[in-house]
């Protein structure tokens, strides 16, 4: 591919995260090695077979919104608009007359969206009478697509405006979607990421019914630990995060701050199985190289891939499986690390909050690592370096972030350090 097209930067950023509310905060818990796993406090989890997660912490609503318009947010709309307005106030766009607000867009992601909206309202009306009684809302509070519709109105951007649904793909194709949008001159700038909040009795229910989720209750902290031998699931995650994606040239009008280049992303199916990956790895192995292609790079290119690595057994070795086939030797050279170890697994927004720490890599030259590390795996090579337990100094020239979802949605995409 390759052809020409106009050039992104990212320009701003924000995230709340279980390390976390802000990026510094993030970002330090990340290089600290710092786990947000914690027994759940959002309802009685008692009587499941998973007791913990990693919750975002402190988080109070009205340090965004007045208290009657947050309760007309669910929680992953209220984690959205907080990250937007971090990262709209980083990028300096909020201000009059800096931008034109038709050409700026929103697009936002949810694995899931409104699930607590969901359940609270069935819940008020098995407890009634059977009479049907719904907050007017209801539907509004649900929807996959209200998120970026209150960004959008918070700050008048009348450019494209949509969501993203790929399971835990889906903030990644929103950044995908946004660089292209841009590339291609159909917007100045786009407000994308994206946000969940499904620490709920569904969401632990439901994927422990799938056995997806670490059933580790007596040490929650040490329970996400991608890539060793004792791994049995994920730790689910909630939160946000923003990015803030701007052309060029128009980032170098208005004199903005550049972190780093969008280079290109890539996205594929596996086309295999309802939850399972690839056993080889195929739809990993396709998007990376589409990445790769997109951004008129090679494997050597790139030195650090914060991957999916869920900790889950057979997705972490399908996901090696298909680095080792792209990058070949190479791969001996890269600096691989799962930041869920730390976070925990954000669903739809994993790529979101996986992509600013990509960035921060980038910027700063510095590993983060994957924690969790006890007893190595015969499954992986043990030449590839995991960067387990501790962060690790290296120039990072360019940064892959690996998502992939229930149904085999795979997304990929790369950050640059910007380069005149």
């Amino acid at each position: 591919m390759n052809l020409p097209h106009k050039r992104v930067v990212v320009t701003g950023i924000g995230a709340l995260t279980p390390l976390g509310n802000t990026v510094p905060a993030y970002w330090e818990g990340l290089i600290n090695g710092v786990s947000g796993a914690d027994f759940i406090t959002q309802f009685d989890a008692s009587k499941f077979k998973t007791r913990f997660a990693c919750e975002v912490k402190g988080f109070n609503p009205e340090n965004y919104f007045d208290r009657k318009e947050a309760r007309k947010l669910d929680r992953f709309s209220q984690f959205a608009v907080a990250v937007a307005i971090q990262a709209v106030e980083d990028a300096g766009i909020n201000i009059e007359g800096v931008v034109n607000q038709d050409r700026v867009g929103v697009i936002w992601a949810s694995g899931i969206g409104g699930m607590i909206t969901f359940i609270e309202e069935m819940k008020n009306f098995y407890a009634g009478d059977g009479t049907p009684r719904f907050s007017p809302f209801f539907i509004p509070k649900l929807i996959l697509d209200i998120a970026s519709g209150h960004i959008s109105m918070r700050y008048g951007f009348r450019g494209p405006n949509f969501s993203t649904v790929s399971a835990c793909a889906s903030s990644t194709n929103s950044v995908i979607d946004a660089l292209n949008y841009i590339r291609l001159g159909k917007a100045d700038a786009i407000v994308c990421g994206g946000s969940e909040a499904v620490v709920t009795e569904a969401g632990i229910g439901g994927f422990n019914a799938m056995k997806a989720l670490s059933e580790r209750n007596d040490a929650p902290k040490i329970a996400s630990r991608p890539f060793d031998v004792t791994r049995d699931g994920f730790v689910m995650g909630e939160g946000g995060g923003c990015m803030i994606l701007e052309d060029l040239g128009h980032a170098k009008r208005r004199g903005a701050k550049i972190y780093a280049e969008v280079a290109g992303g890539g996205m594929s199916a596996d086309a295999y199985h309802l939850t399972a990956p690839h056993p080889e790895g195929l739809g990993a192995y396709n998007v990376m190289l589409n990445a790769l292609d997109d951004a008129g790079m090679k494997p050597e290119d790139i030195d650090y891939i914060n991957v999916h690595g869920t900790s889950t057994p057979l997705g972490d070795i399908s996901e090696v499986t298909a680095i080792q086939k792209v990058f070949g030797e190479q791969a001996y050279n890269l600096n691989i690390s799962s930041t869920k170890s730390m976070t925990g697994h954000l669903l739809g927004a994993a790529g979101a909050i996986e992509a600013i720490a990509c960035v921060m890599a980038v910027i700063n030259d510095k590993i983060p690592p994957t924690i969790n590390h006890f007893t190595d795996d015969p499954a992986f090579d043990a030449r590839l370096n995991f960067t387990f337990n501790k962060a690790q100094d290296r120039k990072v020239r360019a940064a892959l972030s690996n998502t992939f979802g229930f149904g085999g949605h795979n997304a990929s995409v790369i950050f640059k350090k910007f380069e005149e």
